[in-house]
C-alpha cells in the first residue's frame, strides 16, 4: 500500500464502517453523503488492496485484515484526538508533563522546594528535572528545546526568548554573628572602607547566574579580597561560622540562612549591589496553556515588588 494516499478522513471512514457495519450509517454519523462515503471505502479498498468489509444479511463484516488493522487506527484516532484536544485544553492534575528547568545551584536550593511542593499539590502526575545550563547558553538551550524554563539573574540573547522579571534585590554579606568590622559601633550596615577590611568568601556557580557579585566586587575594587571562591552556596553557611570569613550572597539566601544558622547579615555599600531575577522561556512557548500554567505558579510563588 501507499501510504501517503492515505488522510485522516479517509480513516474516520473506515473506522465507522467498522463500527456501524453499513455504508449509510456510517456516512451519517460522519455527516457524510452516501455516495461520498462509498467513494472513499472504494479508496480505501484501492489503497489496502482488500475488500475490506464483505455483505451479510445482518450488513457488512470486516475481512481478516481489517479486523487485524482496524481496531488499532481506532486506538490511535483516540490518541490523536486526546493529543489535540489537550493543546487547546490543560488539566494540571491530570497532566503527566515533564518540566526541564535551569537552575543554578542556589536556586535549586531556594525555587526547586517551593515549586515541587506546588507540583506535588496541584500537578501530581508532572515531572521535574534541573538541567543546569550555563548562563551564556540559555537562551541557545531554549532554541533547541532543552530546556522549558530558566529561573535566575539571567537576560535574553536572542529575540526568540520571552522573559519575565520576578523580584529586584540587592547582595548582602553574612558573617559569624560574633564578626565586627574595624571602627564598628551599632547597626547592620557596612561602609566601603569597613568592606575593604573584610577577607572575603564568594561561591562560583556554574549555571544560571552570571558574576553579578565578582561585577561589583570589582567596581568596588575589592576583587583582592577574595580569599576562598566555593563552587556552592551550600557552603558558605559553615565557612562564615567556622572562619573570620564574610561572604557575599543575595538577600533571599541570607534571609532563609539566618534561622538555621549563627551568621549576621550586613548591608553592602550601594554602589552595583542591586540585582534582578527572571524567568526565561522561548517564544514559541507563550501561547502553550500547560506552560502559561507554570509560569503562573513560579509568578505566584516568587513574583514580589521590588524594594524601595
Amino acid at each position: 500500500m501507499n501510504f501517503r494516499q492515505l488522510d485522516l478522513n479517509l480513516l474516520r471512514v473506515l473506522c465507522a464502517v467498522y463500527r456501524f457495519g453499513s455504508v449509510t450509517e456510517a456516512g451519517r454519523h460522519l455527516a457524510l453523503s452516501q455516495p461520498a462515503t462509498s467513494n472513499a471505502l472504494a479508496r480505501l479498498r484501492t489503497i489496502f488492496r482488500d475488500e475490506l468489509f464483505v455483505r451479510s444479511p445482518s450488513g457488512l463484516h470486516p475481512t481478516r485484515k481489517a479486523q487485524r488493522i482496524v481496531p488499532a487506527v481506532i486506538e490511535q484516532l483516540h490518541l490523536l484526538e486526546s493529543t489535540v484536544s489537550s493543546a487547546e485544553e490543560f488539566d494540571p492534575a491530570n497532566s503527566h508533563v515533564h518540566w526541564r528547568l535551569s537552575l543554578s545551584d542556589l536556586g535549586e536550593m531556594m525555587f526547586l522546594p517551593p515549586l515541587a511542593q506546588a507540583l506535588r499539590t496541584h500537578s501530581p502526575g508532572s515531572h521535574i528535572s534541573n538541567i543546569a545550563v550555563a548562563a551564556p547558553e540559555v537562551s541557545a538551550a531554549l532554541d533547541a528545546h532543552e530546556i522549558d524554563l530558566a529561573i535566575g539573574i539571567l537576560e535574553g540573547k536572542r529575540g526568540s526568548t520571552a522573559s519575565e522579571l520576578l523580584f529586584q534585590e540587592n547582595f548582602v554579606a553574612i558573617t559569624a554573628s560574633n564578626w565586627r568590622p574595624p571602627k564598628w559601633r551599632s547597626g547592620a550596615q557596612l561602609s566601603a572602607t569597613q568592606l575593604a577590611s573584610a577577607s572575603l568568601a564568594v561561591a562560583s556557580p556554574a549555571a544560571t547566574f552570571h558574576g553579578s557579585i565578582d561585577l561589583m566586587l570589582s567596581e568596588l575594587r575589592l576583587n583582592e579580597r577574595i580569599v576562598l571562591r566555593a563552587r556552592h552556596y551550600g557552603a558558605l553557611p559553615e565557612l562564615v561560622t567556622r572562619t573570620d570569613l564574610m561572604a557575599i550572597v543575595p538577600l533571599m539566601y541570607a534571609n532563609s540562612l539566618a534561622p538555621r544558622y549563627d551568621v549576621k547579615i550586613w548591608k553592602l555599600p550601594e554602589h552595583g549591589s542591586r540585582y534582578e531575577v527572571s524567568m526565561l522561556w522561548h517564544q514559541s512557548a507563550s501561547p502553550d496553556l500547560a506552560h502559561s500554567w507554570l509560569r503562573g505558579v513560579v509568578r505566584k510563588l516568587f513574583q514580589r515588588e521590588s524594594p524601595h
